[in-house]
C-alpha cells in the first residue's frame, strides 16, 4: 500500500471493485467505457450522465501520436467554476493515456451534458494546492482514496478552466 493512504476511512468496496476491473479486467473495462461513452454521445449528454450514481463528464483530448480525437468519460468533480481531473486510473500502476495526452493537447474540449466548452489544463504542483485539490476530489468521488490507499504512485491533478 501506498504512504499516502487515508488509514481512518474504510476502503470503499465500489473503488475495490473499480480498481480491481482496471488491473485485472482491462479489456472488459475497455470495452464498458467506450460503450458508456457511445452512448452518452447518442443521447446528446441527455443520458448515461453518471456512473455508479456519481456524474461524469466527456473530455475529449487530441492523441500523442494519432493526431485523432480521443473523447473519455471522467468523473464530474466541480471547484467552482473549475473541473479537476485525477490521473488516478482506477488505482493502476499507470497513468491513463488520456493523462498523457491531455498534457500534449493544445486545446482539449469539455462536453458536460449538452454543453461543450474549450479548456485550458493546468497540473497542480504545489503540495499545499495538491492536497485541497485532492479534497475536493475525494468529496466529488469518494472511490479516489480507495485507488489512493491502494496504489504506490501519487496520482496527478489537474484543473480544467472554461477557455
Amino acid at each position: 500500500m501506498a504512504d499516502n493512504n487515508t488509514e481512518s476511512s474504510p476502503l470503499a468496496l465500489s473503488g475495490r471493485f473499480n480498481h480491481f476491473s482496471t488491473t485485472r479486467l482491462g479489456a472488459l473495462t475497455r470495452f464498458y467505457a467506450r460503450l458508456h461513452r457511445r452512448l452518452y454521445d447518442r443521447f446528446g449528454g441527455t443520458r448515461f450522465t453518471t456512473l455508479q450514481g456519481k456524474p461524469v463528464f466527456q473530455l475529449t483530448v487530441t492523441g500523442r501520436k494519432s493526431g485523432q480525437p480521443r473523447p473519455v468519460m471522467l468523473m464530474l468533480v466541480r471547484d467552482g467554476d473549475d473541473l479537476l481531473v485525477c490521473g488516478s486510473n482506477g488505482g493502476n500502476l499507470g497513468t491513463p493515456n488520456w493523462w498523457r495526452n491531455l498534457l500534449a493537447t493544445e486545446r482539449p474540449q469539455v462536453r458536460v451534458g449538452r454543453e461543450s466548452w474549450p479548456v485550458t489544463a493546468r497540473v497542480v504542483t504545489d503540495p499545499a494546492e495538491y492536497e485541497k485539490r485532492w479534497r475536493t476530489l475525494v468529496a466529488g468521488y469518494p472511490d479516489f482514496a480507495t485507488y489512493r490507499a491502494l496504489s504506490t504512485r501519487k496520482f496527478p491533478i489537474a484543473v480544467l478552466t472554461r477557455a
